[in-house]
């Protein structure tokens, strides 16, 4: 619900009154005591998702943009009106929740937050991120996804669109590259201090980090939560819930990422870089594209007739620019993800071939303990199974009839695969 405060300019006091009353809106009716060009102020209760048509109906009527508008939100009205008023607009297609567009772009404008705030808090969150990844602390990466200040530029350009604010776009824009930019480099200067002052131990590998190890192959996975954090985004803008949650969520998809990419800059890796640098690209542009599809499918549109033929055509050589992007690299994710299919693929091959050689009699008491299958990279990303280690347990005086030997050829004859085969035999005694 919202409380609406309307200055009434001079002589339409009588035709802004008569709109409320049409509409069956209680009002209270102040005088305008300043001396200004304005009569009175109307004080009235409505619907949230009342708001927007009727301050349109209004402007209509000749209540002017420079009017006095002030829409409060109101816990609580007590009216058999106002009631009434509500199922009727409960009864509408748009949805009771649904806030109006004066107030999306308030809500937009003030997400996008100052430019010095926005910076401390993204080199910030960077930071903390690129020590949990360090640390392999999903605590600590949690934690600096908490205080980016992410959703606010990606809500402020799909709002801008929608509505033709190029202002409002054209900041959502910038502050997005800023963020991502300022993201890496701090995450980069981070891991290299760390790197020359010995805050971590001196032989670490990041690919070995299992929350380093997540971002190095993004895959059409990552897409559904990107898409999946702009949906949640313009929603919550657009229904009035509070945005702090669906910021983390953004902030899942971005800030993790790019701090991923700062220590592979770092430790000289450029398959993490490129990687992770890729997932940040698909994430931006996959949620910029659900919340200004979500947006414009609401209904949201400029406040101007002659504006909306423009906004439209300016938001679909958007989403067209977006999906475009999109579609190009997600060919990089489909192949890191038939890669990866494939990879698992061939280790249950692997496997499988294993497993067939150690029940052949002459092997009897051989028990397989652990299977590792070690790959190299092709192409930067691409993974190739090139080794394959197999650890058995045997009876301290068993025979060593050349397992290694009988894996490989099985191998090659039955999965047509070229791997070189290692056998570490580990004695078992049993009492």
């Amino acid at each position: 619900m919202r409380l609406v405060q309307v200055t009434i300019p001079a002589g339409k006091r009588q035709t802004v009154l008569r709109v409320l009353d049409d509409e069956g809106i209680d009002y209270v009716v102040t005088e305008e005591t300043s001396g200004r060009e304005y009569t009175a102020v109307a004080y009235f209760p409505l619907p949230t998702n009342a708001v927007e048509p009727i301050l349109e109906e209004l402007r209509d009527v000749g209540l002017d943009r420079e009017a006095y508008t002030v829409v409060l939100s109101a816990e609580t009205v007590v009216s058999e009106r106002f009631e009434q008023l509500k199922e009727s607009y409960a009864e509408k297609e748009e949805s009771e929740e649904r806030i109006a567009r004066q107030e999306l772009e308030a809500r937009a404008e003030e997400l996008a937050s100052s430019l010095p705030t926005y910076v401390v808090m993204t080199v910030v969150s960077a930071i903390i991120a690129t020590a949990g990844l360090l640390l392999d602390s999903p605590a600590t990466v949690v934690g600096s996804m908490v205080i980016a200040p992410l959703i606010g530029p990606a809500m402020a350009a799909a709002v801008g669109s929608v509505i033709d604010d190029t202002d409002l776009f054209r900041r959502g824009a910038v502050l997005q590259l800023l963020g991502i930019v300022l993201s890496i480099v701090a995450a980069t200067a981070f891991a290299i201090f760390v790197q020359t002052t010995n805050l971590v131990p001196p032989g670490l590998d990041p690919l070995a980090l299992s929350e380093v190890e997540e971002r190095l192959s993004p895959n059409f996975l990552s897409l559904a939560v990107a898409i999946g954090a702009g949906v949640a985004g313009a929603i919550s803008l657009m229904t009035g819930i509070s945005a702090a949650l669906v910021g983390v969520m953004i902030a899942v998809a971005l800030i993790p990422p790019a701090a991923t990419v700062g220590i592979g800059i770092a430790y000289g890796e450029p398959s993490l870089a490129l990687g992770s640098a890729v997932l940040v690209a698909v994430n931006v542009l996959s949620i910029n594209l659900a919340a200004l599809v979500v947006l414009w499918y609401s209904g949201y549109r400029p406040q101007r007739f002659f504006q909306r033929d423009q906004a439209r055509v300016a938001t679909l050589k958007r989403v067209v620019f977006l999906v475009g992007a999109i579609a190009v690299l997600s060919l990089f994710l489909g192949g890191v993800t038939f890669d990866s299919y494939q990879t698992a693929t061939t280790e249950q091959d692997i496997r499988a071939g294993v497993d067939a050689e150690l029940e052949d009699p002459a092997y009897d008491g051989y028990e397989l303990v652990e299977l590792e299958v070690r790959t190299t990279s092709e192409y930067v990303l691409l993974q190739r199974p090139s080794e394959v280690v197999v650890t058995v347990g045997v009876p301290p005086d068993a025979p060593r009839p050349g397992l290694a030997a009988a894996i490989d050829e099985r191998l090659a004859a039955e999965y047509g695969l070229d791997v070189d085969v290692q056998v570490r035999y580990l004695e078992i005694e049993e009492s």
